[in-house]
């Protein structure tokens, strides 16, 4: 009999397969299914520092002439800042009554500026804990690489010093010195790292001579970025890892456990199968734990690792050698 259990965040899992942020999260009936089909956690769809500037912007287009007044404006201002964070809290307070496996809020934040208050409104809303989803464009030419990686420890210390749940931060690959930021950020206040974001990419229409977006779902090989970081960093970090993007498979979450991560975050795949996909994927993983005589998750997460191979080169090397050698 296999035991699929796993801790993360200091949470406890029935299961390491997490439904990611996403539009799928946001609500309690698809929250409750999820949950039905065997999740082992869910994170709510994030809400965006954007969401709440561009809904002020819009509303501010519709006052009329008597109410373009700056005293009227900053109290508008904390009205809709208001609604959000209620509709929110009260998705967290719903999902707390109802389900039974860990609820994790999700804030896609860009600043430091006024998210610690509501980190502290999601927690005493009975979030399980937060995962702080940032990504810093380093766009400004005058900023150094080193000032732009402090923001993140900045956005982690302003928010932890304001909550006792555990926080996980979701990350992009694209850092000067990825691996010590890794590192460093594990040894900061987080509980979690999340590798590695899914971004929205531009793309150009040629026909139409214009920018258009790409995929928003990813590609099954998507994953392979992921799997060679969590695997060089496994055992090196001081928090847990929990893969992202491209897991579309049962056997890319074995391939994700055996490299050392925790826990896996499915997102497109629900897009496409929907939920029913669950419940065979955790069939699939206990298959094969009992095939190759494992009980528990433990007993082979990290298996692979570079920290347990002999073979450094599998992971380090970004070149291509012989395969790409032999076609003239």
């Amino acid at each position: 009999m296999t035991n699929l259990n796993v801790t993360y965040l200091g949470l406890n899992l029935k299961n390491p397969i997490i439904a990611g942020s996403s539009g799928l999260t946001n609500s309690l009936q698809n929250l409750k299914a999820i949950e039905e089909a065997g999740a082992g956690a869910v994170i709510l769809k994030s809400i965006f520092e954007e969401e709440i500037y561009l809904e002020f912007a819009s509303e501010f287009r519709k006052l009329g002439p008597m109410d373009n007044n700056l005293e009227f404006l900053d109290y508008y201002d904390y009205q809709i800042k208001k609604d959000n964070l209620k509709n929110y809290l009260n998705l967290i307070e719903e999902a707390k009554k109802e389900l039974q496996i860990p609820v994790i809020a999700s804030i896609n934040c860009i600043s430091a500026n006024e998210w610690a208050f509501f980190a502290k409104k999601v927690e005493d809303a009975g979030a399980d804990a937060i995962e702080l989803n940032v990504f810093i464009l380093p766009t400004n030419l005058s900023q150094t690489g080193e000032e732009n990686e402090s923001m993140y420890f900045d956005i982690i210390s302003r928010v932890c010093s304001k909550i006792s749940i555990p926080v996980s931060i979701k990350i992009s690959p694209y850092f000067s010195n990825l691996g010590a930021v890794i590192r460093d950020l594990s040894f900061s206040e987080i509980r979690g790292l999340v590798l590695f974001n899914k971004f929205y990419s531009p793309d150009v229409d040629i026909h139409e001579q214009k920018i258009s977006g790409s995929d928003v779902l990813s590609q099954p090989t998507d994953y392979k970025l992921s799997l060679r970081w969590i695997a060089m960093m496994a055992n090196r970090v001081n928090s847990d890892l929990s893969a992202s993007t491209g897991i579309q498979n049962w056997e890319t979450v074995v391939k994700m456990l055996l490299v050392g991560a925790t826990t896996v975050q499915i997102v497109s795949l629900l897009y496409k199968d929907g939920f029913s996909v669950l419940p065979k994927m955790i069939q699939e993983i206990s298959s094969w734990m009992e095939q190759n005589g494992y009980q528990t998750i433990d007993d082979f997460r990290g298996k692979l690792s570079m920290e347990n191979t002999t073979n450094l080169a599998e992971f380090e090397r970004v070149q291509f050698m012989r395969n790409f050698g032999e076609h003239k």
